[in-house]
């Protein structure tokens, strides 16, 4: 699943103008999840990570690329929840290798969405997460009481990283948290925007969309994406309905 390495690389450009804190995955040292979502009222916050009116960017991209995700790992771009001391733009991506997915076409799209929502189903004590997938934003509201506790992105990072092996698929997961306000939240924002965009058109392609490149609304995205259209229209070429596509 190579369609999103051009992605994952122009990720990799956008950060290397930062300088981060990485931390190797160490199990057993991820912050408390409550196992549902937790309400942190604004009197109790201590500040919220991509605030309206502040850059945030939240998505995924998968690959079985070792070269782009090697190991299972944190890193921090910016600094950390206890240094922050008002609301801060933020990011998060998460990079996922996973294995090379067998079965049909429909199967293995089927579990990449199972690994997508994964990120549903974390939640960090002290930490509430507001996701906007029509605007690809992430909103954090930190709870003052967490701070005290010591709350950080390394653990927090590792409660994700648990969370997306639960899938036999995922091989290693590196997450990227971003709250250093000279990085280009802009870019990533649309970064984003194209993650989605693949993403969906990958849905379209599994419920049978038809090949005719003319009348097709997602053609930019597979003339864009390396391997999206040969994926296209061998999805197409099983159905009794694929056109002639030239």
């Amino acid at each position: 699943m190579e369609l999103y390495n051009a992605l994952i690389e122009h990720t990799n450009e956008l950060l290397a103008k930062g300088s981060p804190k990485v931390w190797p995955y160490k199990a057993g040292k991820a912050w408390p999840d409550l196992g549902s979502a937790e309400l942190v009222l604004q009197s109790d916050a201590a500040y919220e990570l991509g605030a309206l009116g502040l850059g945030s960017a939240n998505y995924i991209c998968t690959t079985t690329s070792s070269e782009l995700v090697s190991r299972d790992e944190v890193l921090l771009y910016g600094p950390d929840l206890k240094a922050i001391k008002k609301d801060v733009p933020f990011a998060r991506i998460v990079l996922l290798r996973v294995g090379v997915l067998e079965g049909e076409d429909e199967e293995v799209y089927r579990a990449l969405k199972d690994i997508e929502f994964c990120k549903y189903h974390v939640y960090p004590e002290g930490y509430m997460v507001r996701m906007s997938p029509e605007s690809h934003r992430e909103q954090v509201r930190v709870s003052k009481k967490a701070i005290k506790r010591g709350i950080n992105f390394e653990q927090v990072g590792y409660r994700y990283i648990e969370a997306y092996k639960k899938d036999p698929n995922v091989l290693n997961v590196k997450v990227i948290f971003v709250t250093d306000p000279t990085l280009d939240f802009k870019a990533m924002l649309e970064n984003a925007k194209k993650a989605d965009a693949i993403t969906s058109t990958l849905t379209h392609i599994m419920e049978g969309l038809p090949t005719d490149c003319s009348v097709c609304q997602l053609k930019d995205i597979c003339d864009e994406v390396e391997g999206m259209k040969e994926l296209h229209f061998g999805v197409g070429d099983k159905g009794t309905n694929a056109k002639d596509h030239h």
